[in-house]
């Protein structure tokens, strides 16, 4: 059944945004085709840049939206998610970056699937560059990639595209959907997951004192859910992103881990600097 946004709204979409207005315009096309449209934006920028001002300004929503900006500082992306959080006017909260465009039952099966004591946990596709830009061009659209994966799955893999099988939307319907759907998860991605507010509220957020990408954003809070009892549920192949081809601006997880492993070793599931300050 198809929901428009006149019904009630169900979810939160927070995308993490910094500079790269070409990429967004992707993500936020992807946005029109969706099948369930009960959801609000909120555009979490870890920035203040003018030309993505000026673009979200210039861009025609179908949703409502909200654009948070903070001063540029250096890596703060935990800080603009525990802001986005405290704007949402939803209970449910649904997390992507910037570069991931969307199937078009992406937010049906976050919505349908959510449950308060669950954390949904997706997949996504790392693109090759050729298809990238396809999809960027318009030339292929969300709704094709299932038809345009099968044709090229291999020239894809050999174009440098990773977790290429994680690009197939597979309807829960049919036997092989039946099948995957049994699969459990166990790691969580940031730019695909989802939680209620609730949950993300009992252990205070994301955590502040990661001042670098990636631990921060996922690993950590997976470990903190488990350790208050949340559960880890799965939308892989049903919630489905094609990650955009850029090159990887990785930096060194050494501090990261550092902090998190003194967490878990202290079992402080709970951070200090999160939503609530010194909590």
């Amino acid at each position: 059944m198809m929901h428009t946004i006149k019904d009630e709204l169900k979810a939160t979409l927070i995308i993490s945004v910094y500079k790269n207005t070409t990429f967004l315009k992707a993500v936020l096309d992807s946005l029109a085709g969706q099948t369930d449209n009960r959801f609000e934006v909120i555009i979490s920028e870890d920035g203040n840049a003018d030309e993505m001002r000026d673009f979200v300004q210039g861009y025609s929503f179908s949703h409502p939206v909200q654009h948070l900006s903070r001063e540029d500082k250096g890596w703060q992306k935990n800080q603009a998610l525990n802001e986005a959080i405290r704007a949402a006017n939803t209970d449910w909260l649904v997390f992507i970056d910037g570069d991931c465009v969307l199937h078009p039952r992406f937010m049906e099966f976050h919505i349908q699937k959510a449950k308060p004591d669950t954390i949904l946990a997706g997949k996504r596709i790392k693109l090759d560059p050729e298809t990238s830009q396809l999809l960027l061009e318009g030339t292929v659209n969300p709704t094709e990639m299932n038809a345009y994966l099968r044709k090229h799955f291999k020239k894809i893999k050999e174009r440098g595209g990773e977790f290429v099988e994680e690009g197939f939307f597979i309807s829960p319907n049919g036997l092989v959907g039946r099948v995957m759907g049994t699969r459990k998860m166990r790691h969580l991605k940031g730019c695909n997951m989802s939680f209620h507010k609730e949950a993300i509220y009992a252990i205070n957020g994301f955590d502040e004192a990661y001042t670098r990408p990636a631990v921060g954003e996922d690993a950590d809070l997976l470990w903190r859910f488990k350790g208050i009892g949340y559960q880890l549920g799965s939308v892989r192949n049903l919630a489905v992103q094609y990650h955009l081809y850029h090159k990887e601006s990785w930096t060194d997880q050494e501090e990261n881990l550092r902090i998190m492993q003194d967490n878990m070793a202290a079992k402080k599931f709970v951070c200090k600097q999160g939503l609530v300050k010194n909590k």
